[in-house]
């Protein structure tokens, strides 16, 4: 980024520094906050002060301190990510990766390298690549899905409902959205504890990332092979045999991508409802008494705590304007999700309920908006509430301010969330909700209007009771009742 010499806030190192002593020390160069280091403790606390500051687009700097936009504003956040002619995520664009500031030794180097994927493609080959992606989500099941998340759970708060006390994090939250992508992918028998550690240590970032990179490659690179060789009703089949003709390279990146990004998302999105559900009484009390829904509560967690709270990134494609900035060819920004949702001028009360608006930014929007949006939500969806009904009496097991967070520029992960209830039995997970036994077909059963009958004299008991009249049936529930009474076994 290059911004303007007449700007205050410009990174020219010979603009006139701070006095001796002064906390602006602590800026970077130009007098620019750090999206990083000490000052970085609170990006939400910092990107108020940046609001504050320079309005709705706002100059940064990233790790190595290099200069990058920060959107800031709902709308200017819509604009960014919904006008490809202005704005493209391929990062070869940026001045920085040109002139090597943001090289491959760069910290954000993984965030930032190009690959040829439908997230970073543009024009034709965005279109060929992001159409087989939909078109394979397209095909799945949802009601199958929606059934098979339920029994995932069910089996996952098995494995700790009887000894009342449990980490929703670490026992729930980071294990269904593997469970359940594995089986959409097309690969059940590889959900186990070895492929949640692994995916959970690549995105955490850690000395042991490479290696559990490679090992949910290999994973993902002989499942590819597999479906080549016999494909079948799941997704990765439907991605290989999609008429756009992926490669099994491509394959299996994007395989990586849907994997990683879907798993990311939901694992935070269930921790954070849960979280929600258990520290706002509020919100409790109003699932409980049937004023919210769970898909209610977890629209409000998408406002209030974004899975994603930033994505790196966007790069102008030719000199143009956002938020009043001039933003200059080979610029890059950040889109700001967290802080869009947010902006003051779509949520001037922050405590005010959103039931009903989906127009927040937890899932991008324009040519590159998440595609597994519904998955998303329904994992969610159906996890908390079944969660919630097999323990109906779950309590957080710590304060609220003792809960521990680990965040980083693009999320905000919760470390545990430790809760106590009573002990319970597991339940039967095959059971399959709505599969009781019909009753016996009634043979008397006449549904026609009754003939009038010729007066006769009154017959003997023992012949009324042959020919008594067939009993009126029950009132007939209504299709909304049924459906609860099915979906929920009865």
């Amino acid at each position: 980024m290059t911004p303007e010499p007449s700007f205050p806030a410009g990174t020219d190192d010979s603009v006139l520094g701070p006095p001796p002593g002064c906390p602006a020390h602590d800026l970077g160069p130009g007098g620019l906050h750090r999206l990083y280091g000490p000052e970085a403790d609170d990006l939400g606390a910092l990107y108020e002060k940046l609001r504050a500051e320079h309005g709705n687009v706002a100059p940064v700097l990233l790790h190595n301190d290099v200069p990058i936009w920060v959107v800031l504003g709902h709308a200017e956040n819509l604009h960014l990510v919904s006008t490809p002619s202005q704005y493209a995520r391929d990062s070869r664009l940026w001045t920085a990766v040109q002139d090597g500031s943001a090289g491959p030794d760069h910290p954000l180097a993984p965030h930032i390298a190009w690959q040829p994927i439908c997230s970073y493609a543009e024009g034709d080959e965005h279109l060929r690549l992001r159409g087989a992606v939909t078109g394979a989500m397209s095909t799945i099941d949802h009601r199958g899905v929606r059934r098979h998340i339920n029994r995932a759970t069910q089996r996952l708060v098995n494995r700790f409902c009887e000894e009342g006390r449990a980490d929703l994090v670490g026992q729930f939250a980071e294990h269904l959205p593997m469970a359940v992508l594995c089986e959409i992918l097309g690969m059940p028998e590889e959900y186990n504890d070895r492929m949640v550690q692994a995916t959970r240590d690549l995105l955490k970032g850690t000395e042991t990332a490479i290696a559990s990179n490679e090992y949910v490659n290999g994973v993902l690179t002989q499942l590819t092979a597999r479906r080549r060789a016999h494909p079948e009703e799941d997704f990765t089949s439907q991605l290989i045999t999609h008429p756009a003709g992926l490669t099994d390279q491509e394959v299996t990146q994007h395989l990586w991508l849907v994997l990683l990004a879907a798993y990311e998302a939901t694992a935070n999105l269930i921790a954070n409802v849960l979280r929600m559900v258990l520290t706002d009484p509020r919100f409790r009390a109003q699932l409980s008494g049937g004023q919210m829904t769970v898909p209610e509560a977890v629209e409000q967690s998408l406002w209030d705590e974004p899975p994603f709270s930033a994505v790196l990134g966007y790069f102008a494609k030719q000199d143009t304007e956002l938020g009043g900035r001039r933003i200059r060819k080979g610029d890059g920004l950040l889109f700001g999700i967290a802080p869009g949702n947010v902006d003051p001028r779509v949520r001037p009360d922050l405590k005010a309920d959103m039931q009903g608006n989906r127009s927040h930014l937890a899932f991008g929007g324009g040519p590159h908006e998440c595609p597994g949006q519904d998955i998303g939500r329904a994992i969610a969806d159906v996890g908390v509430d079944a969660l919630l009904m097999r323990l109906p009496d779950v309590q957080l097991a710590c304060k609220e301010d003792e809960l521990r967070w680990r965040a980083s520029m693009s999320s905000r992960h919760l470390v545990e969330l430790p809760v106590r209830f009573a002990p319970n039995q597991p339940q039967d997970v095959m059971q399959q909700p709505g599969m009781r036994p019909m009753p016996q077909q009634r043979t008397d059963w006449h549904v026609s209007t009754p003939q009038p009958q010729p007066t006769a004299p009154a017959p003997q008991p023992a012949a009324a009771d042959r020919h008594m009249p067939a009993p009126e049936p029950a009132h007939r529930l209504g299709a909304w009742q049924r459906f609860l009474r099915w979906w929920r076994g009865y």
